[in-house]
């Protein structure tokens, strides 16, 4: 399916231009939608991180709002949150101009930013996560339909200290830049929060997870999942063999990739046949 390419000014806290690449399928529709959301450990890249990814779900008739938000220098926890918050609630208020079923929007994030999506999954009326946001939007719902979380940072107070034990440098940085504390790092823990039943919501989810990733603490996702799942959550988690951390960016063309990706875009097809919000 062809698709359309485009830059824009999503929103503007504190006066910082944040901007959304828009890639929609040509047709009628209509459409699921998802706002995508990169990783980078809470502190570098852009919307462009998972183009690869991102074109590829919009080629399979998914409407794709791939975002930038604030990040460390210029804002910590919980303000990177409210910006994919906002953009939720922009998308859902924007629908119809992009043939978007309202009730057919998800999310998709990798790494620091699956864990951030996460977050909006599980919590999406926390008054921390609309910080910034005009009256006006705060009236549009963020609840996602759905969500797919690519090797999740989904317990950062566990990932924090491994990165210590293993002399991961780059990551104790990050996390230091991001959160103000451990103690903020347990209350943005989507781990945390499932475990002690303080979810919202728990909309199906697909887990995406490389056997081989020695960036995130051994086995958490498959924690996440069953953490999940005993809270009464969808999850379907999906680890693939000889791969680490990022596979899917890292190596598009990949076995492991192309598994990946059919996985996903099976997924938010097969959810959006039959999801609606209540």
């Amino acid at each position: 399916m062809n698709i359309s390419e485009s830059d824009f000014i999503y929103h503007s806290p504190a006066g910082i231009d944040l901007l959304a690449r828009l890639y929609v399928p040509h047709g009628e529709g209509p459409f699921p939608g998802v706002v995508g959301v990169h990783g980078g450990r809470w502190c570098d890249e852009t919307r462009l991180t998972n183009a690869v990814l991102d074109r590829e779900l919009s080629e399979s008739g998914i409407v794709v709002m791939a975002i930038d938000f604030r990040m460390p220098p210029l804002a910590k926890f919980p303000l990177p949150v409210a910006d994919i918050n906002f953009a939720i609630r922009w998308l859902r208020s924007k629908a119809g101009d992009f043939a978007v079923n309202p009730n057919w929007i998800g999310g998709v994030g990798t790494s620091s930013g699956g864990h951030q999506i996460l977050l909006n999954a599980l919590t999406p009326n926390n008054p921390e996560f609309s910080k910034d946001h005009s009256a006006a939007m705060g009236k549009i719902d963020p609840r996602l339909n759905f969500v797919v979380a690519g090797w999740p940072v989904s317990d950062p107070p566990v990932r924090y200290a491994y990165a210590k034990e293993r002399g991961m440098a780059v990551h104790i940085r990050a996390h230091d830049a991001y959160w103000a504390d451990e103690a903020q790092m347990q209350t943005g823990s989507p781990q945390r929060i499932v475990c002690e039943k303080k979810a919202e919501y728990l909309p199906p989810l697909l887990l995406v997870q490389g056997q081989e990733d020695v960036i995130l603490s051994p086995h958490m996702s498959e924690h996440f999942a069953a953490a999940y799942t005993a809270a009464g959550g969808q999850a379907d988690l999906r680890v693939f063999p000889g791969v680490g951390h990022t596979f899917i960016t890292k190596d598009p063309n990949g076995v492991a990739s192309r598994e990946a990706v059919r996985h996903i875009v099976e997924f938010i097809h097969r959810n959006c046949d039959r999801s609606q919000l209540n």
